[in-house]
C-alpha cells in the first residue's frame, strides 16, 4: 500500500493530499529513512512523522484498503510521541 493512502485511511493525517504534501516536504520517514508518498508501507514498518513541534512514531500493525473510524487505529501501533528541540527539526 502506498505511504499517503496508508497515513490517509489509518486517520493518521486526515486527507490523502495533506498526507502527499508532507511526506513531499521530508517529513516523513519509513524505518529511518526519507520517504515519498508512493513509497510501499508493509506490516512491521516503522513510520515517524513531524507534526509541528513533535515527532510521532508508529508501527505499521496491519494493511487495510478502507477502515471505519473506531478500527483506523488498529492498524497501527504508538511506539513513541517526542516534543521536537526547536534547532532539531527534520
Amino acid at each position: 500500500m502506498r505511504l499517503d493512502k496508508f497515513l490517509k485511511v489509518s486517520r493518521l493525517i486526515k486527507r490523502r493530499t495533506v498526507a502527499k504534501d508532507v511526506s513531499d516536504q521530508g517529513r516523513v520517514l519509513i524505518n529511518g529513512r526519507e520517504s515519498k508518498p508512493s513509497t510501499a508501507v508493509k506490516i512491521g514498518d516503522e513510520i515517524t512523522i513531524q507534526f509541528g513541534q513533535k515527532l510521532v512514531t508508529v508501527r505499521v500493525e496491519r494493511l487495510a484498503e478502507t477502515t471505519r473510524k473506531e478500527e483506523a487505529s488498529t492498524l497501527y501501533t504508538l511506539v513513541k510521541e517526542e516534543p521536537i528541540p526547536k534547532d532539531n527539526f527534520l
